[in-house]
C-alpha cells in the first residue's frame, strides 16, 4: 500500500550549542548508542594538530592561505576566528551527508550558530543547559586543565551564550547523560514527523476512490466501499 505522505528524504541538520561544561559533546558521542544514521560534523582549522589528532577525524587542518580561500569562494556554511585561528564548517561535506538522507550534528559556539540560522531555516537549533551554574563552574574545574582565571573568563562567556537561548528551537537540560542524550534523540527523531517536511500528500487508488464514494451517500449507507 502506497504511503499517503510524501516526505523530504534529504537528512537534517542539526545544530547543537551550548556553554563550555554543559556537556554538549558527551551527548553527542552518547548518542552513538541510540542513533546510527547521522554524521557528527568535522569542523576546518588553520591552527596546528594537537598530539593524537588526525586529519579527516578530528578537524581539516588547512593553512590560512587555503582557508581564506576557502571563504572568498563561498565553502562555509560558517566561519570565525579564535586567538587569530579559523574555524570554519565545511559546506560541501555538510551537503554531501544531507543529500544522501544522513542527519548532520553540528556542535559550534553560539555566534556560528545564530550565521547558519540566518541562511538554512530548516535547521533544528538545540541548546544544552547546564543544570545549575554552580554546576557549570564545578565541571569546569573538575576538568584540571586550565587556570582559575580561564575558567572565569569561560564563566562570564556562559552568561552571555545563555541570554541567546530564545533564538534556538529547544533547550535540553543535562542534568544526567543519559536523560539528556534521549531527549535529543526524542527531538530530532520529532522533527522527521514535522508538517515541514512534506513535500506532497496524494489521495490516489484505492483512497481517491473511498473519497469519492464517501461523497455519495447511498453508496456509503449501502456499505458499496470496498477497503
Amino acid at each position: 500500500m502506497s504511503n499517503i505522505i510524501k516526505s523530504n528524504t534529504k537528512g537534517s541538520l542539526i545544530v547543537i550549542s551550548g556553554p563550555s561544561g554543559s556537556g554538549k559533546d558527551s551527548i553527542c558521542e552518547r548518542l552513538k548508542e541510540y542513533k546510527d544514521n547521522f554524521w557528527l560534523s568535522i569542523s576546518c582549522t588553520t591552527r596546528k594538530p594537537r598530539e593524537g589528532e588526525e586529519h579527516g577525524i578530528n578537524y581539516y587542518f588547512m593553512s590560512k592561505e587555503e582557508f581564506e580561500a576557502g571563504i572568498e569562494n563561498n565553502e562555509f556554511l560558517e566561519y570565525a576566528s579564535y586567538n587569530g585561528k579559523y574555524y570554519g564548517t565545511p559546506k560541501s561535506k555538510v551537503n554531501e551527508y544531507l543529500n544522501k538522507g544522513i542527519d548532520v550534528i553540528l556542535v559550534i559556539e553560539v555566534q556560528g550558530a545564530l550565521k547558519i540560522k540566518k541562511t538554512i531555516k530548516e535547521a533544528i537549533f538545540i541548546f544544552i543547559m547546564p543544570p545549575t551554574m554552580r554546576e557549570l563552574i564545578k565541571r569546569l574545574k573538575k576538568r584540571g586543565t586550565e587556570t582559575n582565571s580561564k575558567i572565569i573568563e569561560r564563566f562570564k562567556k556562559a552568561y552571555k551564550e545563555i541570554n541567546e537561548i530564545t533564538k534556538y528551537n529547544y533547550v535540553v537540560v543535562n542534568d544526567e547523560l543519559d536523560k539528556a542524550t534521549k531527549k535529543v534523540c526524542a527531538i530530532i527523531d520529532a522533527q522527521k514527523c514535522s508538517v515541514d517536511r512534506i513535500e506532497e500528500v496524494y489521495l490516489n487508488n484505492p483512497e481517491e476512490e473511498i473519497h469519492e464514494l464517501l461523497i455519495d451517500d447511498k453508496k456509503f449507507e449501502n456499505n458499496e466501499i470496498n477497503l
